[in-house]
């Protein structure tokens, strides 16, 4: 009886432990399902949950891709801000995407910053001028429709050995300049920002408030992803507006080639205007400083020579000269790319170095100048 007694309590216990085990199964199979299901889903991606709306986050996706220039990396996140919901490509982009995608044109809205300023506004206007478009200067339904953007307009400026090796102190003297190799850039933020044609400010918003000074090499900035294609040809002339501030190149057929913005003259004595020509094409030239020319400079009144400085983005007429026949005056880059568009300088006409270099591929000697108010 006993033995029959623990038989029984045995078969109890072993059916109990089927139904535990079949129990199992269910919340198993169940499991893996879900599991599964969420796999196909997407929910999670690398060992995180991923969700089906964005996450309100600036952290980009990367994905390596082999590339020239600065673009290293490409950004494979899309542009829009998270909270949109408009599907519309012609309606997803931004002022900023607006500003990278001229830029690749050679139509420059100055350093690019995100914002629709004035300068954006005229670089707007010249793309719609040759585009058949309402010159608005907005950037309406149509205008986002003919930019017809189609590749990631953010990638990544990778920092090597190289460009570290680039960064040097500035003296704030002339006399101290002139006592220097070439001059180069300051901060890793300073070139940076000038070879991606954007503001610093910008450079730091996209990249967590960097402080744009340490850096070790290898680390990947995100950066507007603003190379060039090759000018389509040479300038027959260049015109320049001295109410607009700005800088356009045409070619034969009266075809806008680049637009940029410029600073003048602060005085208007010192602006030139009518037609001129262009008699010299350098790149990173030097410099000579003339003491005589610089009146307002205590330490010019007290230098009694000229001084040369050597080339570099930070030489007083930047990375490109290109002379006009009319002494002393000359197209030129700068030090100070944000600052351009101003009224500010002795007479001639300042374009950020970037720019400045493009213009250098568009002009040859004898290429005419019409300057204009």
């Amino acid at each position: 009886m006993r033995k029959y007694t623990t038989l029984l309590a045995t078969s109890s216990d072993r059916r109990k432990m089927r139904g535990r085990g079949v129990a199992w199964l269910v919340v198993f199979t169940l499991l893996a399902g879900g599991g599964w299901f969420a796999w196909g889903r997407g929910w999670f991606q690398n060992g995180q949950v991923a969700l089906d709306t964005p996450p309100e986050t600036n952290a980009p996706a990367l994905s390596s891709t082999k590339s020239s220039g600065i673009n290293t990396t490409v950004i494979v996140r899309p542009l829009v801000p998270p909270a949109s919901t408009n599907t519309d490509p012609a309606r997803a982009l931004s002022v900023l995407d607006a500003q990278i995608a001229l830029d690749r044109m050679g139509i420059s809205a100055g350093s690019i910053d995100g914002a629709l300023g004035s300068q954006t506004r005229r670089a707007l206007r010249a793309f719609q001028t040759r585009e058949g478009l309402p010159a608005t200067g907005e950037l309406d339904d149509a205008t986002r429709a003919r930019l017809g953007v189609t590749t990631p307009l953010l990638g990544n400026f990778r920092v090597e050995p190289p460009d570290l090796a680039r960064l040097r102190p500035l003296s704030s003297s002339w006399f101290g300049k002139s006592e220097q190799g070439p001059l180069e850039y300051e901060t890793l933020l300073e070139l940076v920002a000038e070879r991606s044609h954007a503001h610093p400010s910008l450079i730091r918003k996209l990249n967590g408030d960097w402080d744009g000074i340490t850096a070790p090499p290898g680390v990947a900035l995100t950066v507007p992803m603003t190379e060039r294609a090759a000018p389509r040809g040479k300038a027959s002339y260049i015109l320049i507006r001295l109410s607009e501030r700005t800088l356009q190149a045409f070619d034969a057929n009266n075809q806008l080639l680049a637009h940029f913005p410029c600073s003048i003259a602060q005085r208007m004595d010192k602006r030139p205007a009518g037609e001129l020509q262009v008699v010299v094409v350098v790149p990173n030239p030097d410099y000579t400083f003339n003491p005589e020319l610089f009146p307002e400079s205590a330490e010019a009144r007290q230098l009694k020579t000229k001084l040369k400085l050597q080339p570099g983005p930070n030489n007083p007429v930047g990375t490109a000269w290109i002379g006009l026949n009319l002494p002393g005056y000359g197209i030129h880059g700068t030090p100070k790319p944000e600052d351009v568009g101003r009224t500010e300088s002795h007479g001639c006409f300042r374009l950020a170095n970037w720019n400045a270099e493009y213009l250098l591929q568009l002009v040859s000697v004898g290429t005419v100048v019409r300057v204009m108010e």
